[in-house]
Protein backbone atom coordinates (compact mmCIF):
# COMPACT_ATOMS: atom_id res chain seq x y z
CA UNK A 1 0.00 0.00 0.00
CA UNK A 2 1.42 3.36 -1.05
CA UNK A 3 2.12 5.86 1.70
CA UNK A 4 2.39 8.76 -0.77
CA UNK A 5 1.10 9.26 -4.32
CA UNK A 6 2.27 11.93 -6.72
CA UNK A 7 1.27 12.81 -10.28
CA UNK A 8 3.96 14.27 -12.52
CA UNK A 9 3.69 15.32 -16.14
CA UNK A 10 5.35 17.11 -19.00
CA UNK A 11 3.20 20.04 -20.15
CA UNK A 12 1.01 19.81 -23.24
CA UNK A 13 2.57 20.35 -26.65
CA UNK A 14 4.03 23.85 -27.03
CA UNK A 15 4.21 25.92 -30.19
CA UNK A 16 7.90 25.12 -30.64
CA UNK A 17 7.38 21.42 -29.85
CA UNK A 18 5.19 21.42 -32.94
CA UNK A 19 7.96 23.10 -34.93
CA UNK A 20 10.55 20.67 -33.51
CA UNK A 21 12.69 23.48 -32.06
CA UNK A 22 14.65 23.60 -28.81
CA UNK A 23 12.31 25.75 -26.71
CA UNK A 24 13.98 25.64 -23.30
CA UNK A 25 13.53 28.95 -21.44
CA UNK A 26 11.80 30.79 -24.29
CA UNK A 27 8.26 31.36 -23.04
CA UNK A 28 6.01 29.70 -25.62
CA UNK A 29 2.30 29.08 -25.18
CA UNK A 30 0.66 25.72 -25.79
CA UNK A 31 -0.28 24.82 -29.35
CA UNK A 32 -3.95 24.04 -30.09
CA UNK A 33 -3.03 20.34 -29.83
CA UNK A 34 -1.29 21.05 -26.53
CA UNK A 35 -4.41 22.69 -25.13
CA UNK A 36 -6.40 19.59 -26.05
CA UNK A 37 -3.74 17.32 -24.52
CA UNK A 38 -3.99 19.23 -21.24
CA UNK A 39 -7.78 19.09 -21.26
CA UNK A 40 -7.73 15.35 -22.03
CA UNK A 41 -5.26 14.86 -19.18
CA UNK A 42 -7.64 16.66 -16.80
CA UNK A 43 -10.62 14.64 -17.95
CA UNK A 44 -8.70 11.40 -17.51
CA UNK A 45 -7.46 12.30 -14.03
CA UNK A 46 -11.00 13.26 -13.04
CA UNK A 47 -12.35 9.94 -14.33
CA UNK A 48 -9.72 8.15 -12.22
CA UNK A 49 -10.90 10.01 -9.14
CA UNK A 50 -7.82 12.13 -8.42
CA UNK A 51 -8.28 15.06 -6.06
CA UNK A 52 -5.32 17.43 -5.76
CA UNK A 53 -4.42 19.61 -2.79
CA UNK A 54 -1.49 21.50 -4.32
CA UNK A 55 0.08 22.02 -7.74
CA UNK A 56 3.69 22.89 -8.55
CA UNK A 57 4.74 24.38 -11.91
CA UNK A 58 7.73 26.08 -13.47
CA UNK A 59 7.56 29.82 -14.22
CA UNK A 60 7.07 29.12 -17.94
CA UNK A 61 3.52 29.58 -19.15
CA UNK A 62 3.22 26.29 -21.04
CA UNK A 63 3.68 24.58 -17.67
CA UNK A 64 1.28 26.94 -15.88
CA UNK A 65 -1.32 26.89 -18.67
CA UNK A 66 -1.30 23.08 -18.62
CA UNK A 67 -1.98 23.10 -14.87
CA UNK A 68 -4.83 25.61 -15.29
CA UNK A 69 -6.51 23.53 -18.00
CA UNK A 70 -6.17 20.30 -16.02
CA UNK A 71 -7.69 21.85 -12.90
CA UNK A 72 -10.49 23.42 -14.94
CA UNK A 73 -11.43 20.07 -16.45
CA UNK A 74 -11.37 18.50 -12.99
CA UNK A 75 -13.48 21.25 -11.41
CA UNK A 76 -10.59 21.96 -9.04
CA UNK A 77 -9.65 25.50 -10.10
CA UNK A 78 -9.41 26.52 -6.44
CA UNK A 79 -6.40 24.30 -5.76
CA UNK A 80 -3.33 26.46 -4.96
CA UNK A 81 -0.46 26.65 -7.47
CA UNK A 82 3.17 27.37 -6.59
CA UNK A 83 5.66 28.21 -9.36
CA UNK A 84 9.45 28.13 -9.37
CA UNK A 85 12.19 28.53 -11.98
CA UNK A 86 13.73 25.41 -10.42
CA UNK A 87 11.12 23.34 -12.27
CA UNK A 88 11.93 25.03 -15.60
CA UNK A 89 12.90 23.07 -18.66
CA UNK A 90 16.58 22.38 -19.12
CA UNK A 91 18.53 25.39 -20.39
CA UNK A 92 19.73 24.38 -23.85
CA UNK A 93 22.15 27.28 -24.21
CA UNK A 94 23.17 28.11 -27.78
CA UNK A 95 20.80 25.42 -29.13
CA UNK A 96 17.69 27.39 -28.13
CA UNK A 97 15.48 28.06 -31.14
CA UNK A 98 17.23 25.56 -33.43
CA UNK A 99 15.42 22.76 -35.24
CA UNK A 100 16.30 19.30 -33.87
CA UNK A 101 16.08 17.47 -37.20
CA UNK A 102 18.28 20.08 -38.89
CA UNK A 103 20.77 19.77 -36.02
CA UNK A 104 20.80 15.99 -36.55
CA UNK A 105 21.55 16.55 -40.23
CA UNK A 106 24.42 18.93 -39.43
CA UNK A 107 25.89 17.31 -36.32
CA UNK A 108 24.66 13.70 -36.46
CA UNK A 109 21.82 11.98 -34.66
CA UNK A 110 24.06 10.61 -31.89
CA UNK A 111 25.35 14.07 -30.96
CA UNK A 112 21.81 15.46 -30.85
CA UNK A 113 20.71 12.50 -28.70
CA UNK A 114 23.57 13.23 -26.29
CA UNK A 115 22.57 16.87 -26.07
CA UNK A 116 18.91 15.96 -25.55
CA UNK A 117 18.97 12.84 -23.39
CA UNK A 118 22.36 12.19 -21.72
CA UNK A 119 23.00 12.93 -18.06
CA UNK A 120 26.17 15.01 -17.99
CA UNK A 121 26.71 16.44 -21.49
CA UNK A 122 26.18 20.21 -21.59
CA UNK A 123 25.41 22.03 -24.85
CA UNK A 124 27.35 25.19 -25.80
CA UNK A 125 26.35 28.11 -23.55
CA UNK A 126 24.11 30.92 -24.70
CA UNK A 127 25.93 34.18 -25.49
CA UNK A 128 24.73 37.77 -25.32
CA UNK A 129 24.56 37.82 -29.12
CA UNK A 130 22.02 34.97 -29.17
CA UNK A 131 18.65 36.14 -30.61
CA UNK A 132 16.78 35.07 -27.45
CA UNK A 133 19.31 36.15 -24.82
CA UNK A 134 17.70 39.49 -24.01
CA UNK A 135 14.20 38.00 -23.99
CA UNK A 136 15.23 35.44 -21.38
CA UNK A 137 17.55 37.40 -19.10
CA UNK A 138 15.59 40.66 -19.07
CA UNK A 139 12.39 38.84 -18.13
CA UNK A 140 10.88 40.16 -14.88
CA UNK A 141 10.08 36.67 -13.57
CA UNK A 142 13.79 35.96 -13.06
CA UNK A 143 14.27 39.19 -11.13
CA UNK A 144 11.90 37.65 -8.57
CA UNK A 145 13.71 34.30 -8.34
CA UNK A 146 15.67 32.97 -5.37
CA UNK A 147 19.02 33.48 -7.12
CA UNK A 148 20.55 36.53 -8.76
CA UNK A 149 20.31 36.85 -12.52
CA UNK A 150 24.09 36.49 -12.71
CA UNK A 151 23.74 33.01 -11.22
CA UNK A 152 21.06 31.80 -13.60
CA UNK A 153 22.36 29.09 -15.94
CA UNK A 154 23.62 29.79 -19.47
CA UNK A 155 23.42 26.08 -20.43
CA UNK A 156 22.61 22.91 -18.52
CA UNK A 157 23.15 19.17 -18.61
CA UNK A 158 20.46 16.98 -17.05
CA UNK A 159 22.76 16.73 -14.02
CA UNK A 160 22.65 20.52 -13.70
CA UNK A 161 18.84 20.43 -13.87
CA UNK A 162 18.76 17.88 -11.05
CA UNK A 163 21.21 19.93 -8.98
CA UNK A 164 19.01 23.05 -9.13
CA UNK A 165 15.77 21.07 -8.76
CA UNK A 166 16.72 18.99 -5.69
CA UNK A 167 16.68 21.84 -3.15
CA UNK A 168 13.14 22.72 -4.24
CA UNK A 169 12.06 19.09 -4.11
CA UNK A 170 13.53 18.55 -0.65
CA UNK A 171 12.57 21.88 0.92
CA UNK A 172 9.21 22.65 -0.72
CA UNK A 173 7.61 19.61 -2.31
CA UNK A 174 8.59 16.77 0.05
CA UNK A 175 7.23 18.46 3.21
CA UNK A 176 3.86 19.00 1.49
CA UNK A 177 3.86 15.39 0.30
CA UNK A 178 4.67 14.12 3.79
CA UNK A 179 1.89 16.26 5.26
CA UNK A 180 -0.54 14.08 3.33
CA UNK A 181 -1.29 16.35 0.39
CA UNK A 182 -2.00 14.93 -3.05
CA UNK A 183 0.32 16.79 -5.39
CA UNK A 184 0.41 17.45 -9.12
CA UNK A 185 3.66 18.65 -10.73
CA UNK A 186 3.16 20.21 -14.15
CA UNK A 187 6.71 20.54 -15.40
CA UNK A 188 8.80 19.85 -18.51
CA UNK A 189 10.44 16.93 -20.26
CA UNK A 190 13.83 17.31 -18.61
CA UNK A 191 12.82 18.57 -15.18
CA UNK A 192 10.44 15.60 -15.02
CA UNK A 193 13.16 13.20 -16.19
CA UNK A 194 15.55 14.60 -13.58
CA UNK A 195 13.00 14.09 -10.83
CA UNK A 196 12.25 10.54 -11.99
CA UNK A 197 15.99 9.81 -12.02
CA UNK A 198 16.29 10.94 -8.42
CA UNK A 199 13.16 9.26 -7.05
CA UNK A 200 13.58 5.98 -8.90
CA UNK A 201 17.36 5.80 -8.75
CA UNK A 202 17.74 5.54 -12.52
CA UNK A 203 21.39 5.20 -13.52
CA UNK A 204 23.34 7.84 -15.45
CA UNK A 205 23.49 5.43 -18.40
CA UNK A 206 19.82 4.39 -18.39
CA UNK A 207 18.32 7.88 -18.14
CA UNK A 208 19.21 8.50 -21.81
CA UNK A 209 16.47 6.01 -22.73
CA UNK A 210 13.74 7.66 -20.61
CA UNK A 211 11.46 9.68 -22.90
CA UNK A 212 8.35 11.52 -21.76
CA UNK A 213 5.55 12.49 -24.15
CA UNK A 214 3.65 15.74 -23.71
CA UNK A 215 0.42 15.85 -21.72
CA UNK A 216 0.60 12.33 -20.28
CA UNK A 217 0.21 12.02 -16.49
CA UNK A 218 2.69 9.82 -14.63
CA UNK A 219 1.77 8.22 -11.31
CA UNK A 220 4.45 7.66 -8.67
CA UNK A 221 3.60 5.53 -5.64
CA UNK A 222 6.06 5.88 -2.77
CA UNK A 223 6.67 4.28 0.63
CA UNK A 224 7.22 6.15 3.91
CA UNK A 225 10.86 6.79 2.92
CA UNK A 226 9.82 8.16 -0.48
CA UNK A 227 11.16 5.07 -2.22
CA UNK A 228 9.11 3.90 -5.23
CA UNK A 229 6.93 0.82 -4.76
CA UNK A 230 7.33 0.09 -8.45
CA UNK A 231 8.23 1.81 -11.72
CA UNK A 232 6.38 4.98 -12.70
CA UNK A 233 3.08 4.42 -14.49
CA UNK A 234 1.90 6.31 -17.56
CA UNK A 235 -1.86 6.84 -17.13
CA UNK A 236 -3.94 6.47 -20.27
CA UNK A 237 -4.14 4.42 -23.45
CA UNK A 238 -0.83 2.57 -23.47
CA UNK A 239 -0.68 2.06 -27.23
CA UNK A 240 -1.23 5.78 -27.85
CA UNK A 241 1.35 6.64 -25.20
CA UNK A 242 4.00 4.44 -26.83
CA UNK A 243 3.28 6.09 -30.18
CA UNK A 244 3.68 9.51 -28.52
CA UNK A 245 7.01 8.44 -26.98
CA UNK A 246 8.28 7.33 -30.41
CA UNK A 247 7.22 10.68 -31.86
CA UNK A 248 9.35 12.51 -29.27
CA UNK A 249 12.33 10.21 -29.88
CA UNK A 250 12.09 10.80 -33.64
CA UNK A 251 12.32 14.57 -33.21
CA UNK A 252 16.09 14.27 -32.94
CA UNK A 253 16.48 12.24 -36.14
CA UNK A 254 17.12 13.34 -39.69
CA UNK A 255 13.89 13.45 -41.67
CA UNK A 256 13.53 10.58 -44.14
CA UNK A 257 13.57 12.89 -47.15
CA UNK A 258 16.88 14.36 -45.98
CA UNK A 259 18.71 11.06 -45.53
Amino acid sequence: MAKYRLVLLRHGEGAWNKENRFCSWVDQKLSSDGVEEARNCGRHLKALGFEFDLVFTSVLRRSIQTAWLILEEMGQEWVPIQSSWRLNERHYGALIGLNRAEMALNHGEEQVKLWRRSYDVTPPPISESHPYYEEIYNDRRYKCSDVSQDNLPKAESLKDVLDRLLPYWNEKIVPELKSGKMILISAHGNSSRALLKHVEGISDEDIINVTLPTGVPILLELDENLHPLGPHQFLGDQEAIQAAIKKVEDQGKVKSAEK
